[in-house]
């Protein structure tokens, strides 16, 4: 069953989304060669109960940890480890909280100190997927015109769309219906509603789209080791247009009625 928000519930997902977005832009910035994954998910998970929310995906499953951490060719669901970040690598950080009840989520990729242009290339495309996805979160469309959005822009700079994992709903779960996968026709699933709420999330690899997930049973990697890039935002599907959740905190909470 698809949930669609009152603007109320959706002003409480603007608080837990927004909190996702600032530690994740505290975090982007601890980032150097050196710095661990266990050093950042420390400090998410003081800064997340500091605010008063829960770690979300710390538990969930029996996953250990507050972040996901996923380096180089881990697609996503890396475990944070005292692995230390060099120089060149790119790192995405994946983040839920639960506050007052409602689930935020979030994720960006970036880089560690000077990056190659292939791999700031995968950034760049992955991110403009993303945004390409969010435009087309508009009411009366279909929930595959995103994915369409995705893969089309993906592979028109011969980069491949993970298939194994996809977006989904959320609101009070973290994974809710519908399904948001970054492939497929467009005009097809799903006809987008007023108060829906989707975490889209492209997870684009510079090789080929398949992964395979190792021993410890959560990273997935790519599995031609070639480098992944993944990036998230929880949009509300509003009648002005989009509203993306997961940006820093406005100083104006009237920015939620503000689509973009």
């Amino acid at each position: 069953m698809i949930v669609c928000r009152s603007r109320a519930e959706v002003q409480k997902m603007r608080r837990a989304n927004g909190l996702v977005a600032d530690v994740l832009r505290e975090l982007e910035a601890l980032i150097e060669p050196g710095v661990t994954p266990a050093d950042l998910d420390a400090v998410a998970e003081a800064r997340v109960r500091a605010a008063g929310a829960v770690p979300a995906f710390k538990g969930y499953h029996g996953y250990p940890a507050t972040l996901c951490v996923s380096i180089n060719e881990a697609v996503v669901h890396g475990i944070p480890s005292a692995r230390r970040l060099a120089e060149g690598d790119i790192v995405s950080l994946d983040m839920g909280v639960v506050l007052d009840g409602y689930y935020g989520d979030s994720a960006l990729t970036v880089g560690v100190g000077a990056i190659s242009e292939a791999a700031a290339g995968l950034l760049r495309v992955t991110r403009e997927a993303l945004d390409r996805a969010i435009e087309r979160a508009r009411v009366g469309g279909r929930v595959s015109d995103l994915g369409h959005a995705v893969q089309s822009h993906v592979e028109a700079h011969g980069f491949s769309v993970v298939r194994e994992f996809v977006g989904h709903g959320i609101g009070t779960s973290l994974h809710e219906e519908p399904q948001v996968p970054n492939y497929g026709e467009p005009g097809r699933g799903p006809r987008l509603k007023e108060g829906m709420v989707l975490a889209i999330e492209p997870m684009v690899n510079a090789g080929l789209p398949a992964v395979r997930v190792l021993d410890d049973g959560w990273t997935a990697v790519t599995s031609d080791g070639s480098l992944s890039a993944h990036f998230e935002h929880s949009v509300a599907v509003l009648q002005e247009g989009p509203c993306v959740l997961s940006r820093p905190t406005p100083a104006d909470p009237a920015a939620l009625s503000q689509a973009g």
